[in-house]
């Protein structure tokens, strides 16, 4: 509320007091997310403006975390960064948000009991800081790489064991090999099924419906074909003369993809239906710097020159040697597939252009902006895989949705770095390791004791959800990698039985839940606006 005078009034809280509400703000939310951890968890009930009828049922743990905002304005401050910690996790693992939240709430719970006045707090946080580095090495150290057996597994513990869709996606990721891109569109029927390209798919079709040539399946489909690549405005077809002419000579096929007005193309679509040439028409993808970006990728791929009015070219000086190549195009109604040659690539620029997009990959902050750069790699080096996900009920197909899209970037995380034991039983066995002996200065040893409870909650979660006592299971044999499967209710080797973990989702997970958690035992003062009503 802001007065007449032009300030707003703020609510002041010092100390332990202002420390207890965001407590009660991270254990309110980690109640709700954390109880759909594992394959004993439970789903959570939504209402939801944002969906269909007003609700929505998830076992995604991201999903309920963003459904909660809470009443006191300085509880939901704690929520607000534990969502952040949850997003962060999902933006660079794609999966392990509730795993986050889990291991956020043992932190800042153990910090509270345990940090007294008598400690250094400032020293015990940073002590904690340095902790989580050594026990991301010995994760890494842990770590193996993945086999094709191992993707189906992978798939389906982060689909909450749903066997089927793990098989949907191993699928799909054997196609389109480990640098192909995956991605997940709802279906518009009740069925869950996958589609794969390899090659270059351009998410725009035929500028005109006269360039078919295959009218059973409604699309323009030539082989052995030309490319233009160009963001130039074709207002004219005298501007590409140069390449029309040998074109028509040689009864070769062109695909132009670059904006046309309509008088161009009503010619060239005329021209096809009365002289038999072989052309088609595609309009550029995207829009803005991502346009641009895209019709780079398409160049180099096909081995194009290609024009573009950011850069001041002129396309009335294009030749036909400026033409890119391809094996085949297939031009549909809204998408189109370039299945790449060998011809005029040069595959160390294409090598160069990946390896640049690896490195904007690390530097992106957003899911969309990760996503944009891995399906750009895509469509550089391998194929490019679409799962369409179907329901009876639009909270069926919501519910199918956020499990394969976890799943699914799962999948994507393993292949990069890697895979661990599952079932939080990687982070259980470090919590015994010897660097968290706690020798050392008492603002060191707390640390140690607040890190090896908040290792072993997640496991100890994922028990208790199914109904079971992590001192039921494990009594002392803290074997590398033996753990206890709950789908066959059998000790063993938890990777050989298919219970694993990406790396990246655990290393993501603990090092966004020390940054949140060291930031709230951090706090002494907090300021939120005022309220006009009081909390309950």
């Amino acid at each position: 509320m802001i007065d007449s005078a032009g300030y707003s009034p703020k609510n002041l809280h010092f100390g332990e007091e202002g420390r207890k509400k965001l407590i009660k703000g991270v254990t309110t939310m980690s109640n709700a997310v954390k109880s759909t951890l594992g394959p004993g968890g439970n789903t959570v009930l939504i209402e939801s403006v944002n969906h269909l009828r007003g609700i929505t049922v998830t076992k995604d743990g991201v999903t309920v975390a963003r459904s909660i905002d809470l009443l006191d304005p300085v509880e939901n401050l704690a929520v607000r960064m534990m969502k952040e910690a949850a997003d962060q996790t999902a933006t660079s693992a794609g999966d392990g948000t509730t795993t986050a939240i889990v291991l956020t709430e043992s932190l800042v719970l153990g910090g509270l009991e345990l940090i007294t006045d008598k400690h250094n707090r400032t020293e015990v946080l940073r002590n904690i800081s340095e902790i989580t580095t050594k026990v991301v090495e010995k994760l890494k150290s842990k770590s193996i790489d993945v086999t094709d057996d191992m993707i189906v597994d992978v798939a389906t513990i982060s689909a909450n064991n749903d066997r089927s869709i793990g098989t949907i996606i191993a699928d799909v990721y054997n196609d389109v090999g480990k640098t192909g891109m995956v991605t997940v569109e709802r279906s518009q029927t009740s069925d869950t099924y996958s589609e794969t390209t390899t090659g270059i798919k351009v998410d725009r079709g035929y500028g005109s419906p006269l360039f078919i040539n295959d009218q059973k399946r409604d699309e323009c489909i030539f082989e052995d074909t030309m490319i233009l690549v160009a963001d130039v405005d074709i207002n004219s077809v005298l501007q590409i003369e140069n390449v029309l002419k040998p074109i028509i000579n040689e009864g070769k096929k062109l695909l132009i993809i670059a904006p046309c007005n309509a008088n161009v193309l009503n010619t060239l679509a005329a021209n096809v239906m009365k002289a038999n040439l072989k052309i088609c028409v595609v309009a550029p993808p995207n829009f803005g710097y991502k346009q641009h970006e895209l019709m780079q990728d398409i160049a180099i791929s096909v081995g194009a020159t290609y024009f573009s009015e950011g850069t001041g070219d002129d396309l009335s000086h294009i030749t036909y040697d400026d033409l890119g190549h391809a094996a085949k195009v297939i031009v549909g109604r809204d998408k189109t597939v370039i299945l790449k040659s060998n011809e005029n690539i040069n595959q160390s620029e294409i090598d160069e252009r990946v390896k640049q997009l690896w490195d904007a990959h690390k530097l992106a902050k957003q899911k969309n902006d990760k996503d944009f750069i891995v399906e750009r790699i895509a469509s550089l080096t391998g194929g490019i895989g679409v799962i369409f996900v179907g329901g009876n009920t639009d909270l069926e197909q919501k519910e199918l949705y956020d499990r394969v899209d976890d799943a699914v970037c799962a999948v994507r995380s393993a292949l990069e770095e890697g895979i661990l034991s599952g079932a939080g039983k990687s982070l259980y066995e470090i919590s015994f390791d010897e660097l968290l002996s706690g020798v050392g200065s008492e603002e060191h040893s707390v640390a140690c004791k607040i890190f090896k409870t908040a290792l072993q909650e997640p496991l100890t979660q994922i028990l208790r959800n199914a109904g079971l006592f992590v001192e039921d299971i494990y009594k002392g044999d803290e074997t590398n990698g033996f753990g206890y499967n709950l789908k066959t209710m059998e000790m063993g080797d938890l990777i050989s039985m298919g219970v694993i973990d990406p790396l990246k989702v655990t290393r993501s997970a603990l090092q966004n839940a020390v940054s949140v958690a060291t930031t709230i035992l951090s706090t002494n003062a907090i300021i939120t606006m005022a309220r006009t009503y009081e909390s309950q």
